[in-house]
């Protein structure tokens, strides 16, 4: 049986939490900081203890070499009857560990041990007083030890240099005094340390309530899932600050605001990409905005506005927006596959009824009569196709209008095609689009007109050409036309004589899709009594790039 270890499983076990790595860290920095900051201090305190001894030890020794009666006991007989006692008051008075005194030749006249008396000073360091008649600080090592030591000259009363005044105090008590004067500091570093760690702790369980408890890795994995949400939605998104700045923009609002992704936007002012916003209005008000109809580019867009809303007050705002276009094309699309429902669902039942005629035809004998009835019904289909291929090379666009042929016929609607219209041009893939678009609204309009009017008898004639420079498109009906005092605005965004939301949205889509592939829209009168829709683009802007270069 095989065994699966979950190493990765042990490892997110082991792995230390937020509040763990923060006292890690903060601690550790705490602690070789306040480490350094404490050996310095210390070194330097003991350097200060250990200069303040030895001035100590000096400061006896100048004092016991200008005393008069030790001076005066260099001229007797016997000099160390004299000074002995001298400097022995003197040591115990001071606390120093010795005070030696010594002629100009080093003989001991005064020293702790009687029986080192008349020997010769130990440690080599007399000459600068002896020779150069300094006093000083040195360290040495005597014949009680290492010792620091004051060295002073004794003067006769003519100035001339008669011994040496040693004063010592031994590096063993010095180092006790100093770790004395120092353990107090190492016990302050100490508790600063710990009180460190305390609020090293203090600061990260703060810290991880206000990230809602998560660990780093979370936190990373939710901006990375949360950018991928974010690009990968199909509506727009652009979020900015309080000062109206973008901080955030997606993939779907580049799109439709046709930037591309080396177009830097992040910190610029959101009127710069967006002038009619109304971002700053929703920050000024703080209200929620939904559904509301706008233009994005060159797009009609159905926008939400919210505010951004922080424990300190409005932080900024969103807008998210989707094509209106897109929306339409969908109800559209629902309308038509409902629509083509019914409309099969009726041919259906035609077919049906023809059918139940052609087998009585048959069984009463009526053969001929029979395939002739066969024959007309299969004849007008013909018809239809062989009229789109001999007039049009696109066959997107050729089902497009074929299944506009069947809509027409199912709402009782006569759509008829000049004999004249020729599409022979090769469309690339957003030509094809647009054509689909502009064709589509525009026999749309003119069905709802003709039908609105609701006459016995519904005509809709469409023409195209793609002869010279321009591609023309122009649809007339037999519907109650355009009023002379709306003409203006029938091209507007959301104007619209048809009840109900989302209205006025296809021409002003035509008008402007027809402007930016360097055409446009005009209307005329009918000579069936209805309107006349004339929509040019230039060629070149929906052809095949190979056509194009040619």
């Amino acid at each position: 049986m095989t065994v699966i270890k979950p190493t990765h499983s042990l490892k997110r076990r082991w792995r230390l939490g937020i509040v763990a790595q923060m006292m890690l860290l903060v601690g550790t920095l705490l602690i070789v900081m306040q480490w350094v900051q404490g050996a310095y201090l210390s070194a330097r305190q003991g350097e200060i203890i250990s200069e303040q001894i030895g001035l100590r030890a000096l400061g006896v020794a100048r004092t016991v070499a200008v005393i008069p009666e030790l001076i005066a006991a260099f001229d007797s007989d016997n000099p160390s009857a004299i000074i002995q006692p001298i400097a022995e008051r003197i040591r115990l008075e001071t606390g120093a560990e010795y005070v030696v005194v010594g002629n100009h030749e080093s003989v001991r006249y005064a020293h702790p041990l009687p029986e080192r008396l008349g020997l010769t000073m130990v440690g080599g360091d007399n000459d600068r007083a002896l020779i150069d008649g300094e006093s000083y600080v040195s360290e040495a090592t005597g014949s009680l030890g290492e010792a620091i030591r004051g060295k002073a000259p004794v003067f006769s009363p003519e100035g001339d240099i008669i011994g040496i005044v040693s004063v010592g105090f031994m590096m063993e008590d010095v180092a006790v005094d100093v770790g004395r004067y120092l353990q107090f500091s190492w016990q302050m570093i100490g508790a600063i340390a710990l009180l460190g760690l305390g609020m090293a702790f203090l600061i990260a369980r703060h810290f991880k309530r206000v990230i809602l408890g998560m660990e780093p890795e979370e936190i990373a994995r939710l901006v990375k899932e949360k950018e991928a949400i974010l690009q990968s939605i199909h509506e727009g998104i652009v979020a900015v600050n309080e000062q109206g700045k973008v901080t955030l923009i997606n993939q779907a609002a580049r799109r439709m605001l046709s930037l591309n992704d080396s177009h830097d936007v992040l910190n610029q002012p959101v009127t710069h990409l967006i002038p009619d916003s109304r971002l700053s209005d929703v920050m000024t008000t703080g209200t929620q905005e939904f559904d509301q109809e706008a233009w994005v580019g060159d797009q009609p867009v159905v926008v939400n506005r919210v505010p951004i809303l922080s424990p300190h007050g409005l932080a900024g705002a969103v807008a998210t927006f989707r094509s209106q276009t897109e929306i339409m094309e969908l109800s559209r699309a629902l309308h038509e596959a409902s629509a083509d429902v019914d409309t099969l669902r009726v041919q259906a039942h035609e077919f049906s009824n023809r059918l139940y005629t052609i087998s009585g035809l048959l069984q009463l004998g009526q053969h001929e009569q029979a395939l002739a009835l066969i024959e007309q019904e299969s004849q007008i289909a013909q018809d239809q196709v062989a009229f789109l291929l001999a007039h049009l090379s696109d066959p997107i666009v050729s089902g497009m209008l074929l299944g506009k042929m069947m809509r027409a016929e199912q709402r009782g609607i006569q759509l008829t095609m000049s004999d004249d219209c020729s599409l022979h041009l090769p469309l690339s893939p957003n030509g094809q689009q647009a054509l689909m678009t502009i064709v589509s609204n525009l026999l749309d309009n003119a069905f709802d007109a003709v039908c609105e009017r609701q006459q016995n008898r519904m005509q809709v004639q469409l023409f195209f050409t793609d002869l010279g420079e321009q591609l023309v498109i122009e649809v007339e009906d037999n519907g109650y036309g355009i009023e002379p005092e709306i003409s203006h605005h029938v091209l507007e965004e959301g104007f619209s004589t048809k009840p109900g939301r989302h209205r006025g949205i296809g021409l002003a889509q035509v008008s402007r899709l027809c402007e930016r592939l360097g055409g446009a829209v005009s209307f005329e009168d009918s000579e069936m009594g209805g309107a006349c829709v004339v929509a040019s683009v230039n060629k070149s802007a929906v052809a095949l790039a190979m056509e194009i270069s040619e």
